[in-house]
């Protein structure tokens, strides 16, 4: 509980500067409204490690793909896709799934529960036990491979966590995608 008499209130501006209003919103969006919402710094601090880890993987991508002049645009061919990159767009085609179905029904809660876990599947998982693919010295076709696999799951999480946590979605959306490709929406909210 937070009383102005008892001095252990949160004031909404000294949150938002020292928290940051995205990690509000997920915080917020990640507790069921039927029950009591938790808020302060430790919570803060936690969610922080999910936006965090988000950011770490969008900077990796960012800075090895970079590295290998990889564009986006180019086509990939199914056939050579490997078995992670198969079972990370599936989950990323369930995660969105879910999602418009947990956004339809005002469930925003559970996207972000998902939210979590697909981030720790990207990060840990898919990242993690392919990082000699993206380290290797030649760039063959194996390694675009994996950056589209990872540039396609990235641009579908910020697409889909785009309403919660509009600023940070914003600013990678405008580096992975607007400013790859002039022609698609200028805005991540602009998205279907």
């Amino acid at each position: 509980e937070m009383h102005k008499s008892w001095g252990n209130a949160i004031w909404f501006d000294d949150a938002a500067e020292e928290m940051g209003v995205d990690v509000m919103r997920w915080m917020y969006a990640s507790q069921n409204p039927e029950h009591n919402l938790l808020f302060g710094y430790a919570l803060a601090d936690e969610v922080r490690k999910q936006i965090i880890t988000l950011w770490n993987t969008y900077s990796f991508f960012v800075t090895y793909a970079n590295l290998d002049s990889f564009n986006p645009l180019e086509n990939i061919k199914d056939e050579k896709f490997t078995k992670s990159d198969l079972w990370i767009k599936s989950k990323m085609n369930v995660f969105i799934e879910s999602a418009q179905t947990y956004y339809e029904s005002y469930q925003v809660y559970k996207i972000m529960t998902e939210a979590t876990l697909i981030l720790d599947d990207i990060s840990n998982w898919y990242v993690r036990r392919n990082r000699r693919r993206f380290w290797k010295s030649e760039n063959d076709y194996d390694k675009l491979i994996a950056y589209d696999t990872l540039y396609e799951s990235l641009v579908a999480i910020i697409k889909v966590i785009a309403p919660i946590v509009p600023f940070l979605t914003e600013k990678m959306y405008k580096n992975l995608v607007f400013g790859v490709n002039p022609d698609s929406p200028e805005s991540i909210h602009l998205c279907d």
